[in-house]
């Protein structure tokens, strides 16, 4: 018998009793990770794996609702046998594919005031401990067999990158930035100037763009960029652990909303997400959709004027490799506001993000006021916030780009989409030999 063989037949002191409640407990037992949780106050351990199949979110950071465990980004709920009960996105009427059961482990018990795991079926009781028993240190996660899209991809050289706003590089200065792993020096001259030497350096969409090689990316196109009826609110750049991949899928993402953000803006009680097409761009995508949000910056609702739950039309655009555009068009006011997030990834386990409003208050209204910029602005980085913090508990991790690693359902097909439209992007990527830094 073989060492792994020996090492995932047995029974494993993982944790003491004590320690175990109804928040979810990271454990490892023969080179696994899992999560012990009580399903209900005083209710026997259940074990589950460490991360959910859908988007392979840590579990550690589920919640319990109603004696069922439920992922974070998109509700998915499991009972205490690893059945897969409710997924919201696909309505009342769905159905769970298989491969969205958990794999529990063959057994748990609580004896002698331990918490017993045994991963894989055996003929033996659980011993009793002799002393205290140490647990096993929790592994990391198992890596996806496919290729995994991290920040330091050799194919990320041939594009445009985010490396600064306009407003950072003053006239006369300069400017040290990090850009796929290596530090740039910008200045600002009678032009754009850039050490070590790039391919090109300009200006878009405000901010500055670096290139360290011939790029092979198409522009976003911003139409609000050029018309009179939108004004500009900038939020502050943010920087996140998590990769440009991941941070894209997430911003790209529909399901998640109801469930990150049903404090913030999101309809919590209208999770189901309806059928929507994704049409293939140049570079890219363009997918739109209807949904139910909950206009909080709408002054017409403090006037009575629209009730707080409305419909919006989102349509969302992309363009390889982390260039986002969502235009929200309210079905009761007219207003439109489009969110601009350029993603620029600076090293392994570090992301800055762009986002820029683009604002109107819709056909014969007026311009929105300063007030109203500043408090959508404080809106959009209440939501940024909630999704950076989902991010991190995935930090570290790259994209993973097959389609075999994580399950996909109807209400994923963005997420589809990116992954390939990035698969492309790095498959026809040219070698690139880099300049030393």
């Amino acid at each position: 018998m073989g060492t792994s063989a020996r090492t995932m037949t047995g029974w494993y002191p993982v944790a003491r009793a004590a320690e175990v409640g109804m928040e979810p407990l990271p454990v490892g037992a023969g080179g696994r990770a899992y999560v012990l949780v009580r399903l209900s106050p005083g209710a026997e351990v259940s074990a589950f794996p460490a991360r959910c199949p859908h988007r392979l979110v840590p579990l550690s950071a589920a919640t319990v609702v109603d004696g069922r465990l439920t992922c974070p980004y998109h509700g998915w709920q499991y009972d205490g046998e690893g059945r897969c009960l409710s997924i919201p996105s696909l309505g009342p009427d769905g159905t769970a594919p298989p491969r969205a059961d958990l794999p529990v482990p063959w057994a748990v018990e609580e004896r002698h005031g331990w918490v017993w795991l045994a991963p894989e079926r055996t003929a033996v009781a659980p011993p009793r401990p002799a002393g205290d028993t140490g647990a096993e240190l929790v592994p990391p996660p198992p890596a996806p067999d496919g290729p995994v899209l991290g920040n330091l991809d050799p194919a990320l050289e041939t594009a445009w990158h985010p490396v600064a706003l306009s407003g950072e590089l003053r006239p006369g200065g300069w400017l040290q930035v990090r850009l796929l792993g290596r530090t740039w020096t910008l200045r600002r001259t009678d032009r754009l100037e850039v050490d070590p030497p790039a391919y090109g350096v300009r200006e878009r969409l405000g901010v500055v763009w670096l290139a360290p090689a011939e790029p092979r990316d198409v522009p976003l196109e911003v139409p609000e960029d050029r018309d009179r009826r939108f004004v500009t609110g900038w939020l502050p750049p943010q920087r996140s652990a998590g990769t440009a991949g991941v941070l894209a899928d997430v911003l790209l993402d529909v399901a998640h909303m109801p469930f990150l953000h049903g404090g913030s803006t999101s309809a919590a009680d209208h999770p189901e997400v309806a059928a929507h097409d994704v049409a293939p761009e140049p570079g890219g995508f363009r997918s739109a959709h209807e949904q139910w949000f909950d206009a909080v910056t709408d002054p017409g609702v403090a006037t009575g004027e629209r009730p707080l739950r409305q419909r919006r039309r989102a349509t969302s655009v992309y363009r390889a490799p982390f260039q986002l555009l969502m235009r929200l068009e309210s079905l009761d006011s007219g207003a439109v506001t489009t969110v601009q997030h350029l993603l620029q990834p600076e090293d392994a386990d570090s992301t800055r993000i762009y986002t820029r409003l683009l604002l109107s208050s819709g056909p014969g209204n007026p311009l929105p006021a300063p007030a109203d910029v500043e408090r959508e602005v404080a809106s959009a980085q209440r939501v940024l916030a909630e999704d950076l913090a989902l991010v991190a508990h995935v930090a570290g991790q790259g994209l993973p780009l097959a389609g075999r690693d994580e399950l996909h359902v109807r209400a994923d097909r963005m997420g589809v989409a990116l992954r390939r439209a990035l698969c492309d992007f790095v498959l026809s990527a040219p070698r690139v030999t880099r300049r030393a830094a």
